[in-house]
């Protein structure tokens, strides 16, 4: 089994995660790594297994508690295993699947684990599986399930990439399909048919007017989208198509709910045939809670808005403010040129220590 030194410096710590490859659904040797360097390296924290999700924490009574949690899983590989370097020093960069998305992440909360015997703020750690497939096998769904006091807290931090500035909140994001019916004829008399693919011309004229709203809540700029990413049509090179569709993603800010996100884009396409395949509301920022205040103080005083979804939207739900913290660029995630630079690293876990250890 791979072993772990949760002593180590945080890019250290990386480094040994991305050699474990953990592809979603295969956590098993990775989770087994941090399940065992935790219970030998971490006494003071309650450790326990859930699947191939590890959690740990503390239980000192502490008037607050702070959720960390990250995912242990990555995309498939794409010819970027096992980890190489470049740089050296201050200007060292870790290169691999899972540096950016988000093992450096983990490492920072791994070496806290083991690090913080003496917290402001009573800690959970939550190490889960299956982030990067279908929501219904994403391990924080069965926690919650399973083990749902371990997810309660005054605020959680997860730790992707955030170019390691505080990102409050997330975006909701709605997926759904407008569907245009014709009739078939052939292409050589087409005029005995009516086009659906042509039917598209006054959505695809809405959605080229469309002005998305610009949103500022507790300081932060949200801005939402309504975007057409697929159309689909066309059943032969000589047939008027009977049949489109045209799929369309919104992306909303987190004022908004689902349900109002959804009257809002069935008033864009009112008149359409409109079906709503996939929808996750977004998170308030909710910095003003006290725990948020203090982590922004750590940071400088700066944070900014997520403009994406990610599983604080989780934490959100449960009532809580949530806010992504990590090392490294997001637009690296899932891409074959995966980096991150270890000043990055090293400055999340000195602004989470400052945050979290009565001793910084």
């Amino acid at each position: 089994m791979s072993t772990l030194d949760l002593h180590a410096d945080p890019v250290e710590i990386t480094a040994a995660l991305v050699d474990i490859a953990s592809v979603s659904g295969a956590e098993a040797e990775i989770a087994d790594a941090v399940e065992a360097a935790l219970r030998a390296q971490a006494p003071h924290l309650e450790v326990v297994r859930n699947g191939n999700a590890v959690l740990a924490r503390t239980r000192l009574g502490l008037p607050s508690r702070v959720v960390l949690a990250g995912h242990l899983d990555t995309v498939p590989v794409n010819e970027n295993l096992p980890l190489h370097r470049t740089g050296s020093g201050a200007d060292e960069v870790l290169h691999g699947l899972g540096t950016v998305d988000m093992k450096a992440g983990d490492a920072v909360f791994l070496h806290l684990a083991a690090a913080v015997t003496a917290p402001r703020h009573d800690l959970t750690f939550v190490f889960y599986d299956c982030e990067e497939v279908e929501a219904a096998r994403n391990g924080l769904g069965r926690i919650e399930r399973e083990l749902p006091e371990w997810l309660r807290g005054d605020l959680a931090v997860v730790g992707e990439p955030s170019n390691a500035v505080i990102e409050a909140g997330c975006q909701g994001t709605l997926r759904a399909e407008l569907h245009c019916a014709g009739t078939r004829a052939h292409t050589a008399r087409a005029w005995m048919g009516a086009n659906a693919i042509h039917a598209l011309a006054e959505p695809l004229r809405r959605l080229a007017e469309y002005r998305p709203r610009v949103v500022d809540i507790d300081g932060l700029t949200y801005r939402e989208g309504l975007q057409a990413v697929r159309i689909a049509g066309g059943v032969a090179g000589n047939v008027v198509p009977d049949e489109a569709v045209l799929v369309v993603n919104h992306r909303f800010a987190p004022d908004r709910s689902a349900e109002q996100a959804e009257r809002h884009v069935r008033e864009v396409f009112d008149g359409f045939e409109l079906s709503v395949v996939d929808v996750s509301g977004g998170a308030m920022p909710g910095l003003h809670a006290q725990a948020a205040a203090e982590l922004v103080t750590a940071a400088g005083g700066k944070a900014a808005a997520k403009l994406g979804w990610t599983d604080v939207a989780r934490f959100a739900a449960l009532g809580m403010p949530a806010v992504n913290l990590g090392p490294g660029d997001p637009s690296l995630a899932h891409t074959r040129e995966e980096h991150v630079a270890a000043a990055e690293i090293r400055a999340v876990a000195e602004v989470l220590r400052a945050f979290v250890d009565v001793r910084s």
